[in-house]
């Protein structure tokens, strides 16, 4: 599968973020800690995207924000329909939600259970998921075929989550692997 990505350009997707397309030669990646990343694809009709937002919602009149769950799911829905996607054919993968520090709520934990939540009342399948643990990782995604890869970044707590993207892979335990595809 890691093949899928050899020939790609490469569109990161920052906080607040969502990019979507029907190119063969696209891919996106991100970093993510606590935020989420959701990765939709319609196989059939080769089109995907991927968002990254950073909490649920809000309470503030800054409720459409692409930085804010409900929006930007909205936003990813209906961007992968403009570009061909047929809504009974979606499917999801999801990623990020990691506990970043011990001495703050858990906000990836609210994050991983909004997004399948939402992804369930919207009747859209949530085929993998990679949520929680306490490290930031690296996520690929090509949106025309679903593949998605993900990798460990060090986790440097004195870094916000912009700087690690440029942060090297973590080294990798033995009874864990450095790419996990989904």
């Amino acid at each position: 599968m890691s093949s899928v990505f050899a020939n790609t350009s490469s569109v990161t997707v920052l906080q607040g973020e969502y990019r979507v397309s029907n190119s063969p030669t696209v891919m996106f990646s991100t970093v993510l800690g606590s935020c989420i990343a959701a990765c939709l694809y319609d196989a059939e009709n080769g089109v995907g995207g991927m968002n990254h937002f950073l909490l649920p919602s809000t309470s503030s009149q800054d409720s459409k924000n692409a930085r804010y769950g409900v929006h930007a799911m909205e936003l990813l829905i209906n961007g992968v329909l403009k570009k061909g996607a047929t809504r009974q054919h979606l499917k999801a993968k999801v990623f990020g939600g990691a506990k970043m520090s011990a001495n703050l709520s858990d906000i990836g934990l609210s994050n991983a259970e909004f997004v399948q939540r939402f992804l369930r009342d919207e009747g859209i399948s949530c085929v993998s998921s990679s949520v929680g643990g306490t490290s930031a990782r690296r996520v690929r995604f090509h949106p025309v075929t679903g593949n998605a890869q993900q990798t460990r970044v060090e986790n440097d707590r004195r870094l916000g989550e912009q700087e690690r993207a440029a942060a090297k892979p973590a080294p990798v335990p033995t009874d864990v692997g450095a790419v996990t595809l989904f």
